[in-house]
């Protein structure tokens, strides 16, 4: 008797933050390929998690402006499994209250600060996909795709004004 398939992994990993209410349509366009979409919190209304739920499943963050009775659904903290990553998604960075190492991730997604980054510290991949809504400051609008079936894995920064038509 054939074996059931196994289930599909995410591979392509979609990560936004910082939408704070405005999900831009160049961001839709740029996550519709993702696999799992994270989002690391100051997401600003729950009709931008319906939105990305239609395209991929979603794990969401709260972040610091996030308030209202909709929010109480949104965790502090988050774990996704994703190949072979385990990953953690905050909001604040300095709020990461434990050794990712120790504690088994292989990734650590944040966002709060607007400003995209990719960083390694002891074999543990920090990432910031940047702000993807409201224009701050000089800082560029942007999302992160991470790409786990590449080997290393591939992190690409996609600047939604660039891809705007």
């Amino acid at each position: 008797m054939p074996r059931p398939a196994e289930p599909k992994s995410p591979a392509i990993i979609g990560i936004i933050s910082d939408t704070h209410g405005l999900l831009r349509d160049e961001a839709v366009r740029a996550l519709r390929s993702s696999d799992l979409i994270i989002h690391a919190g100051d997401v600003g209304s729950p009709e931008i998690i319906a939105t990305l739920q239609s395209l991929a499943p979603v794990v969401a963050v709260k972040g610091n402006t996030d308030i209202g009775a909709w929010t109480s659904a949104l965790p502090a903290t988050a774990v996704a499994e994703a190949r072979l990553a385990t990953i953690y998604v905050l909001h604040n960075l300095n709020d990461l209250d434990l050794d990712p190492l120790a504690a088994g991730f292989h990734i650590v997604v944040s966002g709060h600060t607007h400003k995209p980054k990719r960083s390694e510290r002891s074999g543990i991949l920090y990432l910031n996909p940047g702000s993807a809504g409201p224009r701050r400051f000089t800082l560029p609008v942007t999302i992160a795709r991470l790409n786990l079936a590449a080997t290393p894995w591939q992190v690409d920064f996609i600047d939604l004004e660039s891809t705007s038509s």
